[in-house]
């Protein structure tokens, strides 16, 4: 009889208390049940401290080291530049033979699945078809592999509907278990970990700018210096880095009535700057990145939008590498506009 993949659980999001769980709060993890590595099974996820405060997560298998990723309690998740999404599952090591047998049996007694699924079960993992007893005779020679989801990316759990499988040590997974955990996937679930610092850009004249005037427009570049997450499964000895640079900034007005600097409004890196702070003396110039309002914005304002794009790169165990899909993270600001045809500054 065909093996039935057992439900998958997956938790809400927390948001984790003391010091040691600083770098979570602001962020949302892939949430599954964890194994290996720990002393029972149902752990969500484990941390541990490094001695600079930094935090190595462990979420479904993987292990997410974030200290080199953005902070801050304006940093945010990169939206793809296409349809490309993170995977919304995948597979990893989750048990030793014996987890497998101290998470199954006593399931199977409690009778909560069913006769029928606990029949297949007990036929595919002790009765030899295709595992005989567990495979407590490969104990330290590899592990059984299960599925894992990401709550922030819904669409798709289903496709990880396998039953739980076993891998030799040193062997890849079977071709056909699509997501299995490999350089490239953990890079792929790395990239949805990244967090950068918020683009809201510094603007002078800063409270209240003019008609006509031009307005200058840019970041503090010390924020926006390349961040990465590194992820790995060690009982396999993989790992991967996926790393963020910021390679342009896009201003968008809020208004048709506006010019921007430059005329596409995308304002690119240049030598690790984006824009340039206004100086004394340059109120009359043109801006390398800003914007110039045609009309007052009344007694409202004007939603300016700040969007940085991201490249992303990534490399791995083996020398593997490549590129993935660019991400863009942005702010929304508000911006007075008067009715002042002269001013001085």
């Amino acid at each position: 009889m065909p093996a039935l993949k057992r439900p998958v659980r997956t938790f809400s999001s927390v948001v984790m208390a003391g010091t040691c769980w600083s770098l979570l709060a602001s962020t949302g993890v892939a949430y599954a049940d964890d194994t290996l590595g720990g002393a029972t099974q149902g752990t969500n996820q484990e941390a541990d401290a490094g001695e600079d405060g930094t935090v190595s997560v462990t979420v479904g298998g993987v292990v997410f080291d974030r200290s080199k990723n953005g902070s801050g309690k304006s940093a945010g998740a990169l939206t793809s530049s296409t349809s490309w999404t993170p995977p919304p599952c995948w597979y990893a090591p989750k048990y030793t033979p014996e987890q497998l047998q101290k998470y199954l049996e006593p399931t199977w007694e409690a009778g909560s699945t069913g006769h029928e699924w606990d029949a297949e079960q007990r036929d595919r993992y002790v009765n030899g078809h295709p595992y005989k007893d567990f495979n407590k005779d490969k104990t330290g020679k590899g592990y059984f592999w299960d599925s894992f989801v990401n709550r922030d990316f819904p669409p798709g759990w289903d496709s990880c509907d396998k039953p739980v499988f076993w891998v030799d040590q040193g062997d890849p997974p079977p071709a056909n278990i699509e997501n299995a955990v490999t350089p490239k996937v953990l890079a792929e679930l790395a990239y949805a970990e990244i967090r950068v610092p918020s683009t809201e850009v510094t603007l002078a004249p800063a409270a209240a700018t003019k008609v006509n005037l031009p307005t200058w427009a840019w970041l503090d570049v010390a924020d926006f210096k390349p961040v990465s997450v590194t992820a790995s499964v060690p009982v396999i000895g993989i790992t991967a880095t996926a790393t963020a640079r910021p390679v342009s900034l896009r201003v968008e007005p809020g208004t048709e009535d506006a010019v921007t600097y430059p005329a596409s409004g995308v304002c690119e890196v240049d030598d690790d700057r984006i824009g340039e702070p206004y100086a004394k003396g340059k109120a009359d110039q043109a801006p390398p990145c800003g914007v110039r309002y045609l009309r007052s914005s009344g007694n409202g304002t004007y939603p300016l939008q700040a969007t940085v794009t991201w490249e992303i790169d990534w490399t791995g165990t083996g020398g593997a590498g490549g590129d993935l899909p660019d991400g863009t993270f942005g702010a929304t600001q508000d911006v007075v506009v008067q009715e002042i045809q002269a001013v001085n500054r």
